[in-house]
């Protein structure tokens, strides 16, 4: 039996060996396409980034799907019941690297803008496409670089819908309208160096810093609010001492991360902390990095589009979730667009035997096509 048009389209992009930041021209693929629909295309490369920025239309609103093309390492192949990136099938999933996260949400969009330009080559606003090739990695050249292009010259983003993986246990059943923030920070705790016989000849910066760190933990930083859980403060990283049972080390190193609500500011939480450390009369110095804002969509025409075009297809409206890591969406959340995320099923993400449902996939291409029908069909 032939494939389906999704199904061959995710198929071709599995096979390609697009490991971060490599592209492995799933992107000329996806451009080739795009520009037999009357797609305007920009390639933008950035140092070992792959980027394109894709548009149809010059009027408002511009409704923009964004994606990318990397996937994550296939990890220990002996523990791959098929190989990673031989795309199968086996009772009615695909299986491959990047079938879930997210070649299948790629191959679902550009099917979806086929058939509605087909329907609709009069529509209304502008359709884009934005996919990079590093958003598994360090994320520095990819979406954010072409977001500070298009800002540049004047360019907005109205709407966008990102394809990451948002579904729980079926697709359309969660639809991410919003992420938290997310700001880490490397401390280092100065001491006194010394041996542990002599403490009075040494300072220790881990007996100074707990009482510090155990406040922080322990410290409620806000409450949340109806759709985002409180402000969470964890430390994953510690790091001090030379090794021997008999030397007090002079520095501490201390890592800790915020993912935080829109209750909260960056700028409020670097303040609490400094204001914490500086109370305990530690010697410190501490650097910040934030990986990107809360942003919330609450309301708004694409938010309604894409929960009727979920409705049409699964007969159930998708609960709107704000839970899990961030995404790209933080860096379009940036002009003031629109934002929600809607993609398969995450249960199987950056995992050995990553999968997705043959079914899904026709039924998010479905509903991709509804909402770009909602929002721009005449």
């Amino acid at each position: 039996m032939t494939d389906s048009p999704v199904l061959a389209l995710a198929k071709d992009l599995i096979s390609r060996q697009s490991v971060t930041p490599e592209d492995a021209d799933c992107q000329k693929v996806m451009i080739e396409r795009l520009e037999k629909l009357g797609f305007e295309i920009e390639v933008m490369v950035f140092e070992d980034t792959t980027n394109f920025w894709a548009r149809r239309g010059q009027q408002a609103p511009l409704f923009a799907f964004a994606g990318h093309t990397d996937v994550v390492p296939a990890g220990p192949l002996d523990q791959w019941n098929t190989s990673p990136f031989e795309p199968t099938i086996i009772d009615g999933y695909l299986y491959g690297r990047g079938a879930a996260d997210m070649k299948g949400s790629l191959a679902c969009m550009l099917v979806a803008a086929e058939r509605f330009v087909a329907e609709h080559p009069d529509h209304k606003g502008s359709i884009a496409f934005l996919i990079t090739s590093d958003e598994e990695g360090p994320f520095i050249n990819g979406t954010t670089r072409v977001i500070d292009t298009l800002m540049a010259r004047d360019e907005k983003i109205d709407m966008c819908i990102v394809g990451e993986p948002s579904s729980t246990n079926h697709v359309g059943d969660v639809v991410k309208n919003g992420r938290r923030g997310s700001i880490t920070g490397d401390l280092r705790v100065k001491g006194i160096q010394g041996h542990v016989a002599y403490p009075h000849l040494a300072n220790n910066p881990i007996h100074k810093a707990m009482p510090a760190l155990a406040e922080l933990a322990a410290t409620e930083w806000d409450q949340g609010n109806a759709y985002f859980p409180p402000t969470s403060f964890q430390i994953p990283n510690l790091q001090a001492g030379t090794g021997a049972s008999n030397v007090i080390p002079g520095e501490f190193d201390v890592q800790f991360n915020f993912r935080f609500s829109t209750e909260l500011t960056d700028e409020t939480i670097k303040s609490r902390v400094h204001t914490v450390l500086d109370q305990h009369q530690l010697d410190y110095d501490l650097k910040w990095t934030l990986s990107g804002h809360p942003f919330l969509t609450d309301t708004g025409a694409l938010l309604d589009a894409v929960v009727t075009g979920v409705e049409a297809v699964n007969g159930t409206k998708p609960e709107l979730l704000t839970t899990g890591g961030t995404s790209d969406g933080r860096f379009i959340a940036r002009m003031g667009a629109q934002v929600v995320e809607l993609g398969p099923v995450n249960a199987t993400i950056h995992k050995v035997n990553e999968c997705v449902k043959v079914d899904d996939l026709e039924k998010l291409t479905d509903m991709f096509e509804q909402t770009l029908v909602n929002l721009l069909g005449q």
